[in-house]
């Protein structure tokens, strides 16, 4: 029996074409797992031609939402085109003409392995957010949306208190832009993303072993979108900081907050309460 990478329910961003693209990657890697499943001698034509097909197939979703997300004027369109050029470069190095009869069964299976974990993280960790930057600008004006209201309570108390005490570092971030008298915020920056690291792990740490001991059936979803945050939160360059600062705590403010919500509203806000 082969294995199966599900498109779940946590996966849909709620923008149709894309969603589709999306569920179609996961059938085309599927096909790959049950192809490897069913016959220790897989046909190399065969190997090469999906995997020529899930390169091809790529390209046009990136650039279907790349295309999208210009549209909308998306703020994470530059993020989203620096992964999708690392997943192009790692698709780009799978060398077909090294398949042989004897290493095709392995090469497939640790090939789909990567695309779909590549694909959760990057769905729930990055698409997820595609058009709630506009969301979090129109919420500026109506709302303060670094507090955390009632609309992000999951009744879980834990969670909701370790969430309140997230929001209240991304405004400590906020608040040093408006420190007009601090002239090199660098070591300020450098000592709060340090304590959103900490934090966030810790958080993590604690969610997830509550939804363990209650049995809950999306732990891996949220263990997918939790690693691509700590991932995207591992990734911050401190020369960029220093080299640009107020720009980059702008961007950094914008991405933890629309991330931040997101997360909370799509998929914490479904973990039962017990």
């Amino acid at each position: 029996m082969s294995i199966r990478y599900e498109f779940t329910k946590d996966c849909f961003i709620g923008v149709e074409a894309i969603d589709q693209e999306h569920e179609r990657l996961f059938e085309m890697i599927n096909q790959g797992m049950e192809l490897v499943s069913q016959d220790e001698n897989v046909a190399l034509c065969v190997a090469k031609e999906l995997i020529m097909q899930l390169r091809q197939y790529a390209n046009t979703h990136f650039a279907h939402e790349e295309a999208y997300m210009e549209q909308i004027q998306d703020a994470e369109l530059e993020r989203q085109k620096k992964e999708h050029a690392e997943f192009r470069e790692y698709m780009n190095q799978q060398d077909v003409s090294k398949l042989t009869e004897e290493n095709v069964k392995g090469m497939l299976t640790e090939l789909f392995a990567y695309l779909a974990k590549w694909l959760y993280r990057h769905i729930l960790g990055s698409d997820m957010m595609i058009g709630q930057h506009k969301i979090i600008e129109e919420a500026k004006e109506k709302e303060d949306v670094f507090a955390f209201t009632d609309k992000f309570k999951t009744g879980i108390e834990l969670v909701d208190e370790e969430h309140r005490k997230l929001f209240e570092i991304i405004k400590e971030t906020n608040d040093l832009i408006d420190q007009q008298l601090l002239h090199d915020k660098y070591d300020a920056i450098v000592h709060i993303i340090e304590e959103l690291k900490e934090y966030t792990r810790l958080h993590f740490s604690d969610e997830e072993a509550y939804m363990k001991e209650i049995g809950y059936a999306g732990l891996e979803a949220q263990q997918a979108a939790h690693i691509a945050f700590v991932d995207k939160l591992n990734q911050i360059n401190l020369d960029e900081v220093d080299e640009n600062q107020q720009d980059y705590l702008y961007e950094l403010i914008d991405y933890l907050l629309s991330w931040l919500s997101t997360h909370i509203l799509k998929m914490d806000k479904k973990i039962p309460v017990q």
